[in-house]
């Protein structure tokens, strides 16, 4: 754990599942990837069962394989989590999902998973740049929570900014000394970097930051 927020790292290429604090037992999950193929599709509810906390919500930053591949796990033990995700990435989960998540599995060399991320559960919202997450679901604590349109990983990336807490979660935009990559279907070099120019720009330095991979709880600062 580390700021206010608790991390799971989990899937098959180990996402950092971020899970943070509302109120209440009321949490908000990030991107749970545990799933059969990996062997651990209980530890983010077992996590949530031992600590006594109900999410509210699954936002996505964005749709490829191994962030989405826990949804179902997540769904089924609480089916009355909201799903978010950009429209434009929402083509990546849902049950006809099959063929858009085929094609980055391709370019993985990694069409073995593809049966773990098959007719996955639909999106209830659409994030949309500078929205409020209390925008889609009225739960104390989401009112902190600001999306920001990060396209360039893929189409549909996007950050949630914490300002009052200097909390950011990144996805795959932001790593620590490093970004997404953009080589895969949807990926674009030049709106990654508008979308690293945009975070460096408008985001404190002082900023903790929580990528989808590898190191997190770092300071946006460390990255300049």
């Amino acid at each position: 754990m580390a700021g206010a927020v608790s991390v799971l790292r989990t899937g098959p290429l180990g996402v950092n599942t971020c899970i943070v604090p509302l109120s209440g037992s009321k949490v908000l999950i990030v991107d749970p990837a545990g799933c059969s193929f990996s062997q651990d599709e209980k530890v983010l509810p077992e996590f949530l069962a031992a600590n006594a906390l109900v999410p509210c919500a699954v936002v996505l930053t964005h749709g490829h394989f191994d962030h989405v591949a826990g949804l179902s796990a997540v769904k089924q033990n609480f089916p009355q989590a909201a799903v978010l995700i950009h429209e434009k990435d929402a083509p990546l989960i849902g049950k006809d999902c099959a063929a858009a998540q085929e094609r980055s599995l391709r370019q993985a060399c990694f069409l073995d998973f593809l049966p773990s991320v098959s007719q996955l559960p639909g999106p209830d919202f659409f994030l949309e740049d500078g929205k409020q997450l209390s925008s889609y679901l009225s739960v104390p604590g989401l009112e902190k929570w600001s999306v920001l349109h990060t396209p360039g990983h893929t189409e549909g990336s996007c950050c949630l900014y914490n300002e009052a807490e200097k909390l950011l979660i990144s996805g795959d935009t932001v790593f620590f000394h490093s970004w997404g990559r953009t080589d895969f279907h949807g990926g674009s070099e030049s709106e990654m970097k508008k979308s690293l120019s945009r975070i460096y720009s408008v985001i404190p330095g002082n900023t903790l930051v929580f990528p989808g991979h590898e190191r997190y709880g770092f300071e946006l600062r460390e990255n300049l």
